[in-house]
C-alpha cells in the first residue's frame, strides 16, 4: 500500500513558478513510475508529466519546456517544478503511482492517488 500526499499548490500570476511536492510512504517508492496529473472543472484528467524508475521522464506537449518532473527516492518524494505558468494551467495537480510498463499517459493504470492539490494561475 502506498500512500501520496501533494502539497505545493496555491494562486499565483500568470508568468510566476510553483513547485508541488508529493510525499510517499513505504518502502518501495523508487521501483514505482509516478505521474503528475491535472484536472480542470469540466474537463478529463490529463497527464502533465511522468518519471519512471529508471528516471525517463515524459511531458505533456502543452507543458513542455515550463514544467519539470523530478524524484528523490531517499525522500520518497516527487516533484514537478512548473514555470512560466498560464492561466490555462489552472487545476487540480495529482500525483499518483504504478507499478508495471503499462502506459504511464492512461489514469487506469495508475494504482495509487494522492487527494490533490489546487493550482489558480490568475491573468
Amino acid at each position: 500500500q502506498v500512500q501520496l500526499v501533494e502539497s505545493g499548490g496555491g494562486v499565483v500570476q500568470a508568468g510566476g513558478s510553483l513547485r508541488l511536492s508529493c510525499a510517499a510512504s513505504g518502502r518501495t517508492f523508487s521501483t514505482y513510475t509516478m505521474g503528475w496529473f491535472r484536472q480542470a472543472p469540466g474537463k478529463q484528467r490529463e497527464l502533465v508529466a511522468s518519471i519512471s524508475s529508471g528516471r525517463s521522464t515524459y511531458y505533456a506537449d502543452s507543458v513542455k519546456g515550463r514544467f519539470t518532473i523530478s524524484r528523490d527516492n531517499a525522500k520518497n518524494t516527487m516533484y514537478l517544478q512548473m514555470n512560466s505558468l498560464k492561466p490555462e494551467d489552472t487545476a487540480v495537480y495529482l500525483c499518483a503511482a504504478k507499478r508495471g510498463i503499462s502506459s504511464s499517459e492512461d489514469p487506469k493504470n495508475y494504482d495509487y492517488w494522492g487527494q490533490g492539490t489546487q493550482v489558480t494561475v490568475s491573468s
